[in-house]
């Protein structure tokens, strides 16, 4: 509803004014022409009230005639034009109105015509006769007289439909199927209202003008090819979106183009890019399918418009969709409008226009025939007059058969034949048309191999070859099952299966299938293998099968090989015919790393922790050499001078090691000269000659010092006996070396 309503704000009221066409012009000349009569009654309307003075003339033409391709003929074999009230004119228009082909069609005026002037519009294709000098009129008589020698040619050596000419005293195109005239209006930038309000006020000879509707293809050349320009016509969608209805003329309400489409639940939808639904006759610009016409673009383009005949968008003379005001792109443009007299209620009955039509005869329709091999095949051809006759040769030659069918005799290749209608002496100008009799080869398997073998389940690709066409594959000799089309066929196949082929080609098949057989050998079982190297021992990979051929990726091809080095070895193992099957066994020979010490190595008094760059649970340890363990701590490990070991589990190398002192500093000693801790020491410091140990009193006080000469203290102080208590040293191995930091008991 609101759609409606600004649609009908934007049409202006406008005031109508009368404004004649160029009809009304002529009919106002003849008021004011030397031949004007003293006893002017009343002038003629459209109650078809008449009087001696404005009557339009009454044109009727003769000779509905047959046209011979490359020749010449008159449009007409008579003529005459009956007007009471006037005996010249200034201009007769003949237009080729149905049929024009502007690359082929001519219309020219022969004989001597001395008072006529022609000029031919291919654009139109129409013919304008007229008076030398505008102004001074040519009398009917001589008019008639030109009109009989208007001759016809076609360049074309077999046109195609036929011509259907009219004779009108006035310029606008007439159209003889439906007895409407046609205008072109030009007003650069006219909206849609303005331009159908334009065209109601426009009258022809008393028909009333409206918006141009059109229904049919006849109807869209004359207007969308051979008016002098394009513009708006009577078609919109602004009621209901997607549903395009003419709102002009006779036809106002109908429905000729539907965008809309029934989705889910019966709700009708607008698809603008759809493909359309057409009731009646439509021509939207819908080139190669790139242009979607009517598209909506701007969600305001509802009314209708031909697209610019010189336009590179689209289809010539097809309509757009465009919005009320036009668009501004040239190509697009509204530029005017196109009027259309006739078929209203109140209209006139005239005959101000007259037509004739050639008949041109042609072969209507042709339909080819093919058969599988030699043999007979029937042709059929029909033509709109005359007889068919049939032709061996493309020129020359006596007929071989007549008829609108012929039967060849038995063929073995494909033939063409050439056939034309044989109307009176046309036969003599007309171009034959070719229609051949195809014979298909029928096509056979011609691949030697029918057994494919396959080593194992999983997939294999069957190949055949065929003389030509497709190779079909069924699952019986018999049945329909086609199960693949091509030259290979790829399934995955888990046991022995048969397949059947067959070659069609262009629906040919000598109805044979050829058995196709495919065997699944049971594949030996081999399984992987991962060895250790040993450096010190020499291994042998065994491909472990019984076959007929092995070849390794060393490029050996025994049965057994002895590696050099680690890696991955693989082994072909080729398996006895018929199978022929190989396996393949990958081996992998691989070697633990060496063992990386830690150094230092960490000892906390007595225990003692060896540690490794490149830890691995196959690693063991010792400190002894015998004695082997997974863990890499020690404990209750002797002061002194030791030795870590660490190896591979398996023994395949030597065992690593590393040297390092165990330094045990006492908790407590016992200066009684008992021979039992007597004296408090470090041992193993022998092994450092660089270390100094301080210890210190309670209070910090340097009680003494320490190092490889000095290397125990017998807990006195300057030679007096210090009292039994904590006393705490400080011990470096080397100037450069951490501070290791403890205490210990004197007891008395």
């Amino acid at each position: 509803m609101t759609r409606k309503i600004i649609f009908f704000i934007l049409i202006p009221l406008l005031t109508v004014f009368s404004k004649t066409s160029y009809a009304n012009d002529i009919c106002q000349r003849k008021n004011d022409s030397i031949l004007k009569k003293e006893n002017t009654l009343t002038t003629f309307n459209t109650n078809k009230n008449k009087t001696l003075d404005n009557i339009p003339p009454f044109l009727k033409a003769t000779g509905n005639q047959i046209y011979c391709p490359q020749t010449s003929i008159p449009i007409v074999t008579d003529m005459n034009i009956t007007d009471p009230d006037n005996t010249n004119t200034q201009s007769i228009y003949i237009q080729i109105s149905v049929g024009y082909n502007n690359k082929q069609d001519l219309l020219t005026l022969s004989g001597n015509h001395p008072s006529i002037a022609a000029n031919w519009d291919p654009n139109a294709g129409k013919l304008k006769l007229s008076a030398p000098v505008n102004g001074i009129l040519t009398s009917y008589t001589e008019f008639i007289t030109a009109i009989k020698d208007v001759v016809y040619t076609n360049s074309s050596k077999k046109p195609t439909g036929n011509r259907t000419f009219s004779i009108s005293i006035d310029k606008a195109n007439y159209l003889p199927t439906n007895q409407h005239f046609y205008e072109y209006f030009e007003s650069p930038g006219i909206t849609w209202g303005d331009a159908r309000t334009a065209a109601e006020t426009k009258t022809y000879f008393g028909l009333k003008g409206y918006l141009a509707t059109i229904l049919s293809a006849e109807e869209q050349q004359i207007i969308g090819e051979q008016l002098p320009g394009t513009g708006w016509i009577g078609g919109s969608d602004y009621k209901v979106e997607g549903e395009w209805r003419w709102l002009t003329g006779p036809e106002n309400g109908t429905l000729f183009w539907s965008n809309l489409e029934v989705g889910p639940g019966g709700v009708k939808y607008s698809n603008i890019f759809g493909p359309g639904y057409t009731p009646n006759f439509a021509y939207w610009n819908r080139k190669n399918g790139t242009n979607n016409e009517p598209d909506n673009g701007t969600g305001l383009e509802h009314f209708a418009h031909i697209l610019d005949k010189d336009s590179s968008l689209g289809l010539k003379g097809s309509w757009i969709d465009l919005t009320y005001n036009g668009t501004t792109t040239w190509s697009m443009k509204s530029r005017g409008y196109i009027v259309e007299y006739g078929g209203m209620p109140s209209d006139p009955e005239l005959q101000i226009a007259t037509s004739t039509t050639l008949t041109i005869p042609q072969i209507t329709k042709t339909t080819t025939a093919s058969r599988c091999d030699i043999g007979e095949v029937t042709l059929e051809a029909s033509a709109n007059l005359g007889e068919v006759k049939w032709y061996e040769n493309e020129t020359d030659g006596i007929p071989i058969a007549s008829g609108n069918q012929f039967t060849t005799p038995k063929l073995s290749s494909t033939t063409t034949y050439y056939i034309e209608t044989a109307y009176a002496f046309c036969a003599k100008t007309s171009e034959r048309t070719p229609i051949t009799a195809t014979i298909y080869t029928i096509p056979v398997i011609t691949t030697p191999q029918t057994t494919f073998t396959t080593c194992g389940p999983g997939d294999a690709t069957l190949s055949v070859l065929s003389s030509e066409g497709e190779t079909y594959w069924y699952e019986g000799p018999t049945n329909n099952s086609l199960v693949g089309i091509g030259p290979s066929f790829t399934r995955n196949f888990s046991k022995n299966t048969d397949y059947y082929v067959e070659a069609v080609s262009n629906g040919c098949s000598n109805g044979s299938r050829i058995k196709i057989n495919v065997i699944v050998y049971d594949l030996p079982k081999v399984e992987d293998e991962e060895i250790l190297w040993c450096t010190k021992n020499k291994i042998t990979l065994d491909a472990t099968l019984n076959g007929i051929t092995y070849l390794w990726s060393t490029g050996e091809n025994t049965k057994t090989i002895i590696p050099n080095n680690p890696g991955v070895f693989t082994v072909k193992i080729k398996t006895p015919e018929p199978e022929s099957c190989t396996v393949t066994k990958t081996i992998t020979v691989f070697q633990h790393p060496i063992p990386e010490i830690i150094d230092p190595i960490k000892a906390d008094e007595s225990q003692v922790t060896i540690r490794l760059k490149n830890p691995q649970n196959y690693f063991e340890y010792s400190i002894d050499r015998i004695n082997y363990q997974s863990s890499n701590v020690f404990t209750n490990v002797p002061s002194g001078y030791q030795t870590a070991y660490v190896r591979e589990i398996n023994s395949c190398e030597n065992p690593i090691t590393k040297n390092f002192i165990v330094l045990i500093a006492p908790k407590y000693f016992t200066p009684n000269n008992d021979g039992f801790n007597d004296v408090w020491e470090v041992k193993g410091l022998l092994n450092y000659p660089l270390a100094e140990i301080t210890i210190f009193d309670r209070y910090g006080k340097i009680i003494t010092l320490l190092n490889n000469l000095n290397r125990s203290w017998d807990g006195t102080f300057n030679k007096n006996i210090l009292p039994a208590t904590d006393y705490w040293y400080i011990l470096k191995l080397d100037p450069n070396s951490p501070e290791l930091k403890g205490h210990f008991s004197l007891k008395r």
